[in-house]
Protein backbone atom coordinates (compact mmCIF):
# COMPACT_ATOMS: atom_id res chain seq x y z
CA UNK A 1 0.00 0.00 0.00
CA UNK A 2 1.22 3.28 -0.88
CA UNK A 3 2.40 5.86 1.62
CA UNK A 4 -0.45 8.28 1.10
CA UNK A 5 -3.28 5.33 1.56
CA UNK A 6 -1.13 3.94 4.66
CA UNK A 7 -1.55 7.53 6.48
CA UNK A 8 -5.17 7.66 5.25
CA UNK A 9 -6.04 4.85 7.18
CA UNK A 10 -6.45 6.76 10.13
CA UNK A 11 -9.11 8.98 9.35
CA UNK A 12 -12.50 9.67 10.54
CA UNK A 13 -15.50 7.87 8.96
CA UNK A 14 -17.40 10.51 7.40
CA UNK A 15 -17.27 13.81 5.54
CA UNK A 16 -20.20 15.83 6.52
CA UNK A 17 -19.15 16.35 9.92
CA UNK A 18 -15.41 16.56 8.88
CA UNK A 19 -15.14 20.30 9.36
CA UNK A 20 -16.16 20.22 13.38
CA UNK A 21 -14.50 16.81 14.00
CA UNK A 22 -11.24 18.25 12.71
CA UNK A 23 -10.90 21.10 15.36
CA UNK A 24 -10.10 17.95 17.97
CA UNK A 25 -8.51 15.35 15.71
CA UNK A 26 -4.51 14.96 16.22
CA UNK A 27 -4.25 12.87 13.90
CA UNK A 28 -4.98 12.64 9.96
CA UNK A 29 -3.65 12.39 6.40
CA UNK A 30 -5.89 12.36 3.79
CA UNK A 31 -6.54 15.41 1.30
CA UNK A 32 -10.02 16.27 2.04
CA UNK A 33 -11.86 18.93 3.55
CA UNK A 34 -10.47 20.09 7.37
CA UNK A 35 -8.45 17.12 7.57
CA UNK A 36 -4.96 17.91 9.95
CA UNK A 37 -2.03 15.81 10.72
CA UNK A 38 -0.57 15.09 13.98
CA UNK A 39 1.95 17.32 14.47
CA UNK A 40 1.07 19.96 12.49
CA UNK A 41 0.85 23.38 13.45
CA UNK A 42 -0.90 24.96 10.85
CA UNK A 43 -4.13 26.41 12.09
CA UNK A 44 -2.21 29.27 14.02
CA UNK A 45 0.86 30.28 12.01
CA UNK A 46 2.04 33.47 13.56
CA UNK A 47 4.02 35.38 11.62
CA UNK A 48 6.73 37.56 13.19
CA UNK A 49 5.69 40.89 13.38
CA UNK A 50 2.63 40.42 12.31
CA UNK A 51 -0.45 41.34 14.94
CA UNK A 52 -4.04 40.90 13.62
CA UNK A 53 -7.49 39.48 14.58
CA UNK A 54 -7.69 35.74 15.04
CA UNK A 55 -3.62 35.08 15.98
CA UNK A 56 -3.11 32.70 18.79
CA UNK A 57 -1.84 32.88 22.54
CA UNK A 58 1.78 32.06 22.77
CA UNK A 59 2.32 28.77 23.96
CA UNK A 60 -1.13 27.50 22.08
CA UNK A 61 -1.18 23.86 21.78
CA UNK A 62 -1.54 22.21 18.39
CA UNK A 63 -5.14 22.04 18.66
CA UNK A 64 -5.85 25.41 19.96
CA UNK A 65 -4.04 26.89 16.72
CA UNK A 66 -6.11 24.35 14.78
CA UNK A 67 -9.37 25.93 15.78
CA UNK A 68 -8.71 28.99 15.40
CA UNK A 69 -7.64 28.87 12.20
CA UNK A 70 -10.10 27.13 11.42
CA UNK A 71 -12.28 29.65 12.81
CA UNK A 72 -10.77 32.39 10.68
CA UNK A 73 -10.81 30.14 7.44
CA UNK A 74 -14.63 29.91 7.69
CA UNK A 75 -15.35 33.52 9.22
CA UNK A 76 -13.35 34.58 5.57
CA UNK A 77 -15.20 31.98 3.55
CA UNK A 78 -18.77 33.22 4.94
CA UNK A 79 -17.95 37.06 4.38
CA UNK A 80 -16.03 36.68 1.27
CA UNK A 81 -17.59 38.32 -2.09
CA UNK A 82 -16.14 36.00 -4.31
CA UNK A 83 -15.67 32.13 -4.21
CA UNK A 84 -15.53 28.80 -6.26
CA UNK A 85 -18.23 26.97 -4.14
CA UNK A 86 -20.18 27.70 -1.30
CA UNK A 87 -19.75 24.07 0.84
CA UNK A 88 -22.22 23.29 3.28
CA UNK A 89 -20.35 22.58 5.95
CA UNK A 90 -19.92 26.29 5.80
CA UNK A 91 -23.21 27.34 5.60
CA UNK A 92 -25.28 28.63 9.06
CA UNK A 93 -28.18 26.91 9.64
CA UNK A 94 -30.33 29.33 8.84
CA UNK A 95 -28.90 29.16 5.30
CA UNK A 96 -29.41 25.28 5.78
CA UNK A 97 -33.20 25.49 6.31
CA UNK A 98 -33.92 27.69 3.64
CA UNK A 99 -32.84 25.04 1.53
CA UNK A 100 -36.36 23.64 2.34
CA UNK A 101 -38.85 26.84 1.22
CA UNK A 102 -39.20 25.19 -2.21
CA UNK A 103 -40.06 21.72 -1.00
CA UNK A 104 -43.70 21.97 -1.18
CA UNK A 105 -43.31 22.24 -5.22
CA UNK A 106 -41.92 18.71 -4.75
CA UNK A 107 -44.12 17.20 -2.29
CA UNK A 108 -47.51 17.46 -0.78
CA UNK A 109 -46.56 19.12 2.41
CA UNK A 110 -50.50 18.66 3.78
CA UNK A 111 -49.90 14.87 3.70
CA UNK A 112 -48.82 13.08 7.29
CA UNK A 113 -45.12 13.01 8.06
CA UNK A 114 -43.07 9.70 7.40
CA UNK A 115 -43.00 7.30 10.02
CA UNK A 116 -40.18 4.78 9.80
CA UNK A 117 -39.28 4.37 6.03
CA UNK A 118 -43.19 5.46 4.81
CA UNK A 119 -44.35 8.29 3.00
CA UNK A 120 -42.22 11.12 1.49
CA UNK A 121 -39.35 8.46 1.80
CA UNK A 122 -40.97 6.67 -0.68
CA UNK A 123 -41.33 8.88 -2.63
CA UNK A 124 -37.54 9.65 -2.51
CA UNK A 125 -36.86 6.09 -3.18
CA UNK A 126 -39.14 5.67 -6.24
CA UNK A 127 -37.88 8.94 -7.85
CA UNK A 128 -34.25 7.82 -6.98
CA UNK A 129 -34.67 4.20 -8.42
CA UNK A 130 -36.34 6.15 -11.45
CA UNK A 131 -33.38 8.14 -12.30
CA UNK A 132 -30.80 5.50 -12.06
CA UNK A 133 -33.03 3.22 -14.03
CA UNK A 134 -33.04 0.37 -11.38
CA UNK A 135 -36.15 -1.58 -10.08
CA UNK A 136 -36.14 0.16 -6.55
CA UNK A 137 -34.00 1.68 -3.97
CA UNK A 138 -33.80 1.91 0.27
CA UNK A 139 -32.71 5.20 1.90
CA UNK A 140 -30.62 5.14 4.49
CA UNK A 141 -29.67 7.46 6.79
CA UNK A 142 -25.93 7.22 6.14
CA UNK A 143 -23.84 5.77 3.11
CA UNK A 144 -21.47 3.96 5.60
CA UNK A 145 -24.60 1.67 6.62
CA UNK A 146 -25.73 1.69 3.23
CA UNK A 147 -22.55 0.50 1.75
CA UNK A 148 -22.00 -2.25 4.21
CA UNK A 149 -26.14 -3.82 3.47
CA UNK A 150 -25.11 -3.99 0.37
CA UNK A 151 -21.94 -5.83 0.60
CA UNK A 152 -23.40 -7.80 3.29
CA UNK A 153 -26.70 -9.17 1.14
CA UNK A 154 -24.09 -9.82 -2.30
CA UNK A 155 -21.91 -12.02 0.10
CA UNK A 156 -24.89 -13.98 1.23
CA UNK A 157 -25.82 -14.41 -2.39
CA UNK A 158 -22.23 -15.25 -3.81
CA UNK A 159 -21.53 -17.29 -0.97
CA UNK A 160 -18.02 -15.44 -0.85
CA UNK A 161 -17.70 -12.94 1.92
CA UNK A 162 -14.53 -11.06 -0.37
CA UNK A 163 -14.81 -7.79 -1.75
CA UNK A 164 -12.27 -6.78 -4.20
CA UNK A 165 -11.89 -2.95 -4.47
CA UNK A 166 -9.44 -0.38 -4.81
CA UNK A 167 -7.01 0.45 -1.69
CA UNK A 168 -8.04 4.31 -1.86
CA UNK A 169 -11.75 2.76 -1.72
CA UNK A 170 -14.00 4.91 0.15
CA UNK A 171 -14.94 2.19 2.77
CA UNK A 172 -10.93 1.80 3.08
CA UNK A 173 -10.47 5.79 3.71
CA UNK A 174 -13.45 6.64 5.72
CA UNK A 175 -15.37 3.89 7.09
CA UNK A 176 -12.72 2.57 9.52
CA UNK A 177 -13.11 -0.48 7.57
CA UNK A 178 -16.93 -0.92 8.72
CA UNK A 179 -17.65 -3.76 5.93
CA UNK A 180 -14.96 -6.09 7.52
CA UNK A 181 -15.22 -5.19 11.49
CA UNK A 182 -18.84 -5.18 11.39
CA UNK A 183 -20.12 -7.65 8.87
CA UNK A 184 -17.08 -10.17 8.67
CA UNK A 185 -16.39 -9.70 5.17
CA UNK A 186 -12.81 -9.31 3.58
CA UNK A 187 -11.31 -6.68 1.38
CA UNK A 188 -8.67 -7.53 -1.05
CA UNK A 189 -7.42 -4.93 -3.45
CA UNK A 190 -6.54 -4.45 -6.48
CA UNK A 191 -4.35 -1.48 -6.65
CA UNK A 192 -3.22 1.31 -4.73
CA UNK A 193 -2.35 3.61 -7.66
CA UNK A 194 -3.98 7.31 -7.70
CA UNK A 195 -6.09 5.76 -10.40
CA UNK A 196 -9.33 3.51 -11.51
CA UNK A 197 -8.19 -0.30 -11.36
CA UNK A 198 -8.00 -1.71 -14.93
CA UNK A 199 -9.56 -4.75 -16.31
CA UNK A 200 -6.53 -6.50 -16.26
CA UNK A 201 -6.26 -5.98 -12.61
CA UNK A 202 -9.80 -8.09 -11.93
CA UNK A 203 -8.70 -10.29 -14.02
CA UNK A 204 -5.43 -10.81 -12.91
CA UNK A 205 -6.42 -11.03 -9.07
CA UNK A 206 -4.41 -13.72 -7.13
CA UNK A 207 -7.77 -15.08 -5.61
CA UNK A 208 -10.89 -15.15 -5.95
CA UNK A 209 -13.80 -12.82 -4.66
CA UNK A 210 -17.49 -12.38 -4.72
CA UNK A 211 -18.05 -8.59 -5.26
CA UNK A 212 -16.61 -5.97 -7.16
CA UNK A 213 -16.84 -2.69 -5.67
CA UNK A 214 -16.23 0.03 -8.02
CA UNK A 215 -16.04 3.78 -6.54
CA UNK A 216 -17.20 6.42 -9.44
CA UNK A 217 -15.63 8.96 -9.27
CA UNK A 218 -12.55 7.63 -7.10
CA UNK A 219 -12.01 10.54 -4.56
CA UNK A 220 -8.77 10.01 -3.26
CA UNK A 221 -6.66 9.71 -6.23
CA UNK A 222 -8.86 13.12 -7.36
CA UNK A 223 -12.19 12.63 -8.01
CA UNK A 224 -10.64 10.38 -11.30
CA UNK A 225 -13.35 8.22 -13.43
CA UNK A 226 -12.75 5.61 -16.19
CA UNK A 227 -14.03 6.06 -19.74
CA UNK A 228 -16.66 4.45 -21.04
CA UNK A 229 -14.66 2.01 -22.39
CA UNK A 230 -12.34 1.29 -19.44
CA UNK A 231 -15.56 0.71 -17.10
CA UNK A 232 -17.16 -1.76 -19.34
CA UNK A 233 -14.47 -3.61 -20.06
CA UNK A 234 -13.76 -3.77 -16.26
CA UNK A 235 -17.51 -4.58 -15.48
CA UNK A 236 -16.78 -7.69 -17.92
CA UNK A 237 -13.75 -9.01 -15.89
CA UNK A 238 -15.97 -9.36 -13.29
CA UNK A 239 -18.58 -10.92 -14.82
CA UNK A 240 -15.89 -13.66 -15.99
CA UNK A 241 -15.04 -14.03 -12.90
CA UNK A 242 -18.81 -14.65 -11.39
CA UNK A 243 -18.58 -11.73 -9.31
CA UNK A 244 -21.33 -9.16 -8.72
CA UNK A 245 -20.70 -5.55 -9.38
CA UNK A 246 -21.71 -2.79 -6.54
CA UNK A 247 -20.70 0.59 -7.36
CA UNK A 248 -19.74 3.33 -4.82
CA UNK A 249 -21.73 5.76 -6.41
CA UNK A 250 -21.85 8.42 -3.76
CA UNK A 251 -20.69 11.24 -6.57
CA UNK A 252 -22.08 9.08 -9.72
CA UNK A 253 -24.08 12.34 -10.53
CA UNK A 254 -21.60 14.15 -11.97
CA UNK A 255 -19.86 10.97 -13.93
CA UNK A 256 -21.84 11.64 -17.32
CA UNK A 257 -19.90 13.79 -18.66
CA UNK A 258 -16.25 12.51 -19.00
CA UNK A 259 -18.79 9.06 -19.12
CA UNK A 260 -20.85 10.46 -21.93
CA UNK A 261 -23.44 8.06 -21.03
CA UNK A 262 -27.08 9.19 -19.07
CA UNK A 263 -26.93 7.84 -15.49
CA UNK A 264 -29.72 4.90 -16.55
CA UNK A 265 -27.16 3.98 -18.55
CA UNK A 266 -24.14 4.11 -16.49
CA UNK A 267 -25.71 2.70 -13.07
CA UNK A 268 -26.88 -0.65 -15.60
CA UNK A 269 -24.04 -1.48 -15.74
CA UNK A 270 -23.45 -2.38 -12.16
CA UNK A 271 -26.08 -5.04 -10.04
CA UNK A 272 -26.40 -2.28 -7.44
CA UNK A 273 -25.38 1.06 -6.88
CA UNK A 274 -25.26 3.56 -3.83
CA UNK A 275 -25.90 7.40 -4.09
CA UNK A 276 -25.37 10.20 -1.71
CA UNK A 277 -27.69 13.05 -1.65
CA UNK A 278 -25.69 15.29 0.27
CA UNK A 279 -22.31 15.15 -1.53
CA UNK A 280 -22.97 16.57 -4.66
CA UNK A 281 -26.55 17.49 -4.34
CA UNK A 282 -26.35 19.42 -0.86
CA UNK A 283 -29.21 17.49 1.02
CA UNK A 284 -28.96 17.34 4.84
CA UNK A 285 -27.35 13.71 4.39
CA UNK A 286 -28.28 10.65 4.02
CA UNK A 287 -28.07 7.77 0.91
CA UNK A 288 -29.96 5.49 -1.01
CA UNK A 289 -28.91 1.81 -2.42
CA UNK A 290 -30.43 0.72 -5.66
CA UNK A 291 -30.49 -2.49 -7.58
CA UNK A 292 -33.32 -5.56 -8.07
CA UNK A 293 -36.43 -5.23 -6.09
CA UNK A 294 -35.34 -8.48 -3.94
CA UNK A 295 -31.90 -7.30 -3.22
CA UNK A 296 -33.88 -3.60 -1.89
CA UNK A 297 -35.99 -5.65 0.63
CA UNK A 298 -33.53 -7.86 2.05
CA UNK A 299 -31.37 -4.48 2.50
CA UNK A 300 -34.14 -2.86 4.49
CA UNK A 301 -34.49 -5.94 6.55
CA UNK A 302 -30.79 -5.52 7.42
CA UNK A 303 -31.39 -1.59 7.80
CA UNK A 304 -33.69 -1.79 10.54
CA UNK A 305 -30.81 -4.32 12.14
CA UNK A 306 -28.25 -2.21 11.72
CA UNK A 307 -30.32 0.50 13.55
CA UNK A 308 -31.05 2.73 10.55
CA UNK A 309 -34.94 2.00 10.22
CA UNK A 310 -35.17 5.89 11.95
CA UNK A 311 -38.76 7.10 13.31
CA UNK A 312 -39.08 10.43 10.77
CA UNK A 313 -36.54 11.94 8.14
CA UNK A 314 -38.42 14.20 6.66
CA UNK A 315 -36.52 17.13 6.33
CA UNK A 316 -33.15 14.97 5.52
CA UNK A 317 -35.24 13.48 2.78
CA UNK A 318 -36.93 16.46 1.64
CA UNK A 319 -33.61 18.14 0.67
CA UNK A 320 -32.44 14.96 -0.84
CA UNK A 321 -35.75 16.12 -3.45
CA UNK A 322 -34.52 19.46 -3.52
CA UNK A 323 -31.25 18.45 -4.51
CA UNK A 324 -32.31 16.58 -7.16
CA UNK A 325 -34.43 19.07 -8.64
CA UNK A 326 -32.53 21.94 -8.70
CA UNK A 327 -28.45 20.65 -8.56
CA UNK A 328 -28.51 17.29 -10.27
CA UNK A 329 -29.50 19.32 -13.47
CA UNK A 330 -26.49 21.74 -12.94
CA UNK A 331 -23.74 19.77 -12.45
CA UNK A 332 -22.68 18.94 -16.04
CA UNK A 333 -22.30 23.45 -16.03
CA UNK A 334 -20.60 23.05 -12.56
CA UNK A 335 -17.86 20.45 -14.33
CA UNK A 336 -17.40 22.44 -17.76
CA UNK A 337 -16.78 25.54 -15.41
CA UNK A 338 -14.35 23.46 -13.24
CA UNK A 339 -12.33 22.59 -16.45
CA UNK A 340 -12.29 26.31 -17.23
CA UNK A 341 -11.00 26.74 -13.82
CA UNK A 342 -8.70 24.57 -13.96
CA UNK A 343 -6.73 26.11 -17.11
CA UNK A 344 -7.03 28.96 -15.02
CA UNK A 345 -5.04 27.27 -12.22
CA UNK A 346 -2.24 25.87 -14.00
CA UNK A 347 -1.83 29.54 -16.19
CA UNK A 348 -1.84 31.19 -12.61
CA UNK A 349 1.14 29.62 -11.30
CA UNK A 350 3.02 28.96 -14.26
CA UNK A 351 2.85 32.78 -14.31
CA UNK A 352 3.78 33.15 -10.69
CA UNK A 353 7.10 30.51 -11.09
CA UNK A 354 5.91 28.20 -9.60
CA UNK A 355 6.20 25.17 -12.62
CA UNK A 356 6.14 22.50 -10.56
CA UNK A 357 2.07 23.18 -9.39
CA UNK A 358 0.16 20.65 -10.80
CA UNK A 359 -3.67 20.21 -11.55
CA UNK A 360 -4.77 16.97 -11.40
CA UNK A 361 -6.68 15.57 -13.34
CA UNK A 362 -4.67 18.07 -15.78
CA UNK A 363 -8.77 18.16 -17.63
CA UNK A 364 -11.06 17.77 -14.11
CA UNK A 365 -12.94 14.45 -14.74
CA UNK A 366 -15.68 15.89 -12.65
CA UNK A 367 -16.40 19.62 -10.63
CA UNK A 368 -13.95 18.34 -8.07
CA UNK A 369 -10.13 17.92 -8.56
CA UNK A 370 -6.55 18.05 -7.15
CA UNK A 371 -3.74 20.90 -6.96
CA UNK A 372 -0.40 19.86 -5.92
CA UNK A 373 2.28 22.58 -4.94
CA UNK A 374 6.21 21.98 -4.16
CA UNK A 375 5.68 23.94 -0.98
CA UNK A 376 4.81 23.87 2.98
CA UNK A 377 1.15 22.43 3.25
CA UNK A 378 0.92 24.84 6.35
CA UNK A 379 2.62 28.25 4.96
CA UNK A 380 0.03 27.29 2.03
CA UNK A 381 -3.17 26.77 4.20
CA UNK A 382 -2.06 30.32 6.16
CA UNK A 383 -1.52 32.37 2.74
CA UNK A 384 -5.00 30.66 1.17
CA UNK A 385 -6.86 32.37 4.53
CA UNK A 386 -4.80 35.25 4.52
CA UNK A 387 -6.02 36.14 0.72
CA UNK A 388 -9.39 35.69 1.86
CA UNK A 389 -9.32 37.73 4.94
CA UNK A 390 -7.47 40.92 2.92
CA UNK A 391 -8.79 40.74 -0.49
CA UNK A 392 -12.17 39.03 -0.12
CA UNK A 393 -11.23 36.81 -2.91
CA UNK A 394 -11.17 33.29 -1.96
CA UNK A 395 -9.48 30.63 -4.09
CA UNK A 396 -8.60 27.52 -2.00
CA UNK A 397 -11.34 26.73 0.96
CA UNK A 398 -10.33 23.38 1.46
CA UNK A 399 -6.92 23.63 3.79
CA UNK A 400 -3.66 22.37 2.31
CA UNK A 401 -2.48 18.78 3.13
CA UNK A 402 1.24 17.51 3.64
CA UNK A 403 1.73 15.10 0.54
CA UNK A 404 5.18 14.20 0.74
CA UNK A 405 8.53 16.00 1.71
CA UNK A 406 8.01 19.42 0.38
CA UNK A 407 4.63 18.91 -1.12
CA UNK A 408 1.19 19.79 -0.31
CA UNK A 409 -2.26 19.10 -1.78
CA UNK A 410 -5.90 20.13 -1.78
CA UNK A 411 -8.93 20.00 -3.39
CA UNK A 412 -11.07 22.00 -5.31
CA UNK A 413 -14.83 22.29 -5.97
CA UNK A 414 -16.42 24.37 -8.11
CA UNK A 415 -20.76 24.67 -7.90
CA UNK A 416 -23.16 27.77 -8.33
CA UNK A 417 -21.30 30.19 -6.71
CA UNK A 418 -18.20 29.67 -9.37
CA UNK A 419 -19.57 29.79 -12.43
CA UNK A 420 -19.08 34.02 -12.88
CA UNK A 421 -15.61 33.42 -12.72
CA UNK A 422 -13.55 33.68 -15.16
CA UNK A 423 -10.22 31.71 -16.83
CA UNK A 424 -8.25 35.16 -16.28
CA UNK A 425 -9.50 36.02 -13.09
CA UNK A 426 -8.52 32.70 -11.57
CA UNK A 427 -5.11 33.41 -13.64
CA UNK A 428 -4.63 36.55 -11.45
CA UNK A 429 -6.10 35.44 -8.17
CA UNK A 430 -3.52 32.90 -8.07
CA UNK A 431 -0.91 35.28 -8.62
CA UNK A 432 -2.16 37.26 -5.39
CA UNK A 433 -2.30 33.31 -3.37
CA UNK A 434 1.51 32.98 -4.57
CA UNK A 435 2.38 36.33 -3.26
CA UNK A 436 1.33 35.58 -0.37
CA UNK A 437 3.41 32.10 -0.17
CA UNK A 438 6.55 34.32 -0.73
CA UNK A 439 9.79 33.22 -2.66
CA UNK A 440 9.34 29.79 -2.04
CA UNK A 441 6.25 29.41 -4.29
CA UNK A 442 8.34 28.08 -7.23
CA UNK A 443 9.60 24.87 -6.28
CA UNK A 444 11.94 23.29 -2.93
Amino acid sequence: MSDTAGRAEETEETEATEESRRADADREGTVREGTVREGTVREGTVREGTVREGTVREGASPRERRARLRERRLAAHRSARRVLSRPASAASLRERLALLDGAGGLYDLDEPGDLYGDGVVEALEERTAALLGLEAAAFFPTGTMAQQVALRCWAGRTGSPVVALHALGHPEIHERHAFSQVSGLRPVHLSDAPRQPTAEEVRDLDEPFGTLMLELPLREAGFVLPDWEELTAVVEAARERDAVVHFDGARIWESTVRLGRPLEEIAGLADSVYVSFYKSLRGYGGAALAGPRTLVEEAKAWRHRYGGSVFQQFPTVLSALVGLEHELPRLPEYVARARLVAAGLREGFAAAGAPWARVHPEVPHTHEFQVWLAHDADAATEAAVRQTEETGVELFFRPWQPAGPGLAVTEVGVDAAGLEWTAEEVTEAVGAFCARLGGAAGGR
